[in-house]
């Protein structure tokens, strides 16, 4: 799934191109794309025509077309794109939606949903006098939101037993942060992800959300990170960070602090890779007596 550096490109990209823009018509492809609005395809085509897209935001992972008062919610799941399109281009393979739009400058103008694993999908909600829409209310800020507050973050982290990449990638903690930037920003901080949130100080917990924000980004100002060749930006243009990890898939290799050689361990059904000199596990992990 892309994360949060990864979605931030693809906003920028939509707003610089769509803010002000007019949906002049929806046509959507298979039933899966809008499994998420219940009132079904005609509903969401016709509530949507003729509205004007006032912004393109974001919020962690989720992304949103701001229609005022009501957003078009995008989940991109494990491999949802939004492409840009002018008419006449050819029609991408796995589309699931088509937007047409007449731009700010009025010219015609399309976005294509994209989905091969159709894990993804759109869907129209309400949101709150923030304009935040519905359904991610639950998300917490993440830290590029000018109203994050890591000291907020620091205080309910240490005050839980869970681990702290765990604690990381809860999205009701702090949202945007996945498995990539999760062990990145470990490695930045010397600190194992099973190291216990409440064994941990608040400024140590600050510091790591800072690394958290600083490896971020960094991979947003190198278009993300591509491991999977299906994230691009909306012009279809893969992101290049991958080449300047520190610590995710470099299971094997030396640490490019000390030399040690890179661990990867299990977690989550995923994978963590960290360095055994500079990120000692610890001997209570997540309540556990670890020998």
């Amino acid at each position: 799934m892309p994360e949060l550096p990864e979605v931030e490109v693809v906003r920028r990209g939509l707003a610089a191109h769509t803010t002000g823009a007019t949906i002049e018509r929806v046509e959507t492809f298979g039933h899966r794309v809008l499994r998420r609005h219940l009132p079904g395809e005609e509903d969401f085509a016709g509530r949507v025509a003729g509205r004007r897209i006032e912004a393109v935001c974001r919020r962690g992972k989720y992304l949103w077309l701001d229609l005022g008062g009501e957003a078009v919610l995008a989940h991109l799941g494990m491999s949802g794109q939004l492409l840009l399109a002018r008419p006449g281009d050819p029609v991408p393979k796995h589309l699931h939606a088509r937007f047409e739009l007449i731009d700010a400058s009025g010219a015609p103008l399309l976005v294509h949903f994209v989905d091969q694993r159709t894990f993804g999908g759109l869907a129209l909600a309400g949101v709150d006098a923030d304009g935040i829409p519905d359904p991610v209310q639950h998300i917490a800020r993440d830290p590029f939101d000018p109203l994050f507050d890591a000291a907020v973050v620091a205080r309910r982290i240490t005050s839980r037993p869970s681990g702290i990449k765990r604690q990381l990638l809860d999205q009701t903690i702090v949202s945007g942060i996945g498995n990539i930037y999760a062990d990145e920003a470990l490695w930045r901080a010397g600190l194992h992800g099973e190291r216990r949130g409440d064994r941990l100080t608040k400024p140590a917990v600050i510091r790591l959300l800072g690394h958290a924000h600083e490896v971020m980004a960094d991979a947003l100002g190198e278009g993300g990170t591509s491991f999977d060749s299906l994230y691009v930006n909306v012009n279809g243009e893969s992101g290049y960070f991958e080449r300047s990890l520190n610590a995710y898939g470099r299971e094997g290799q030396p640490c490019r602090r000390c030399g040690s050689l890179m661990r990867r361990e299990h977690f989550m059904n995923r994978s963590s890779f960290s360095c055994p000199r500079c990120q000692p596990r610890p001997r209570v992990a997540d309540g556990q007596f670890r020998p």
